[in-house]
């Protein structure tokens, strides 16, 4: 290894775990309403010169994001991520020694073939390697004794991009707060109060504004102008009226049916009076086009006049180049589609940062884990507001023990906070803090779950 500080790890096992989350809210993106989906947990042990260290990751299972297909059930859908992570856990197991990006290079690369060869979208065949690549990567943080940013600038994971990224170090991070379709938006909306939850959390887009000081928004898209137009009235009804001097995007969540219909929303909504606050604000509009059109139609004549980016899409390393050349202009982070692929795109917009943008999305993650390495790899790229979601769906740690949530919320005091006697997610005027989380030894993960109190994922 050229570079001296990179980790020659192998990996020794990795054991998978998972724990049921239920939604306080019902969260619906596309076609697809998810009240309720499983949480994966992974376990490493990997060994440096034959010395164990561990380290930890997590991520949602959400169904109909990565494969969207409707002859798919819900739970055909978590099967198809398990299935990922068997097979990258049998991969990387099977691995020679290397860096950890040597391992997901080649192992991780090799475990995404075989899912894709038993039927997997690519998008969920990578699902596996992106979760064991951060859970690697903790491993190794954690046995060089560096942090996140001090580590991977280092040349600890042995990447091409270390040297090559201006890595950040904010004390803090704008959130980007999502108005899914099926949100309620103000106390007037007609829905059963019943079957509300009464956590004290907000319930109501206009609720959520006023509790957390918010003022980003990441609004979804149906896909079909009259209706997309009616809802983006009234919420913007709301913003102009609470939100002051607020910035939005948009997500098409692959709805809209060719570029053609993506072009006239565009117009219509531009030119809908309603609206003539809320589209000046507009920062970005992500994946309006299906994945399996989106690369095959240049939207460069569109006449859309924010940067149009990619997300589904993202399931190969050429795929932000081939969208370029297409007119599409940036790319989303999510550590789900890995972190070396959030590092690669981050490279190619950092040569035309002028043109190019890198944005952070949420896959809904979850308290713990899951949302600190998301959070933590994005605003190390230099996003500067990141799409949260998982604090509104979800009450704290879920069922997670009392234990396990207060040992989260101790090691990072400013990035939780205990309301109503339960650890949550700290949102302060909009923004979340980032001091303790960019200085934990690791990956994001101070401490660990209590895996005795996890389901066992064979």
């Amino acid at each position: 290894m050229s570079n001296p500080n990179a980790c020659a790890v192998r990996v020794v096992a990795i054991e998978r775990f998972e724990r049921p989350v239920t939604l306080r809210l019902p969260f619906r993106f596309g076609a697809a309403t998810v009240t309720h989906c499983p949480q994966a947990f992974v376990r490493a042990r990997i060994e440096i010169k034959g010395k164990p260290y561990f380290g930890a990751a997590a991520e949602l299972m959400v169904p109909k994001w990565f494969d969207k297909r409707p002859a798919f059930t819900h739970e055909q859908n978590f099967e198809q991520l398990r299935e990922a992570l068997r097979i990258a856990a049998q991969a990387y197991t099977d691995a020679d020694e290397g860096t950890p990006f040597l391992v997901s290079q080649t192992a991780g690369a090799a475990a995404i073939e075989i899912g894709v060869s038993r039927g997997l979208p690519r998008l969920a065949a990578q699902f596996g390697t992106a979760l064991l690549d951060k859970a690697v990567a903790d491993a190794a943080l954690q046995a060089a004794g560096l942090s996140w940013v001090d580590g991977v600038s280092a040349g600890v994971l042995g990447d091409p991009y270390h040297t090559r990224l201006s890595w950040q170090k904010p004390a803090s991070v704008a959130l980007r707060h999502t108005v899914g379709m099926a949100d309620m938006l103000g106390d007037e909306d007609p829905a059963s109060w019943a079957d509300l939850p009464r956590d004290g959390l907000p319930v109501t887009l206009s609720q959520a504004v006023a509790h957390y000081g918010l003022r980003w928004f990441k609004l979804k898209l149906g896909g079909q102008t009259e209706s997309d137009l009616e809802r983006l009235t009234r919420i913007a009804a709301v913003l102009d009226a609470q939100a002051g001097d607020y910035r939005a995007t948009l997500d098409g969540n692959e709805s809209f049916a060719d570029p053609d219909r993506l072009a006239a929303f565009w117009n219509a909504a531009r030119s809908h009076a309603p609206l003539s606050k809320l589209m000046p604000r507009v920062l970005l509009l992500e994946q309006p086009l299906p994945r399996a059109q989106a690369l095959e139609h240049s939207i460069g004549g569109l006449g859309i006049d924010v940067p149009v980016i990619l997300d589904e899409s993202d399931d190969a390393n050429d795929v932000l180049e081939r969208g370029i050349a297409l007119g599409y202009r940036g790319i989303s982070s999510k550590a789900c589609k890995g972190i070396y692929r959030s590092m690669h795109s981050a490279l190619r917009i950092a040569a035309d940062p002028a043109r190019l943008l890198l944005s952070g999305e949420d896959l809904t993650c979850q308290a713990g884990l899951a949302v600190q390495q998301d959070t933590l790899l994005a605003a190390s790229l230099g996003v500067t507001h990141i799409e949260r979601n998982g604090h509104h769906y979800v009450d704290g740690f879920g069922i997670a023990p009392d234990s396990e949530a207060a040992a989260f919320a101790q090691a990072l005091p400013d990035f939780y906070e205990s309301t109503s006697g339960r650890p949550r997610l700290a949102v302060r005027q909009g923004h979340l803090q980032l001091g303790a989380l960019m200085s934990q030894t690791g990956f994001g993960a101070p401490v660990q779950p209590d895996w005795s109190q996890l389901q066992s994922l064979l």
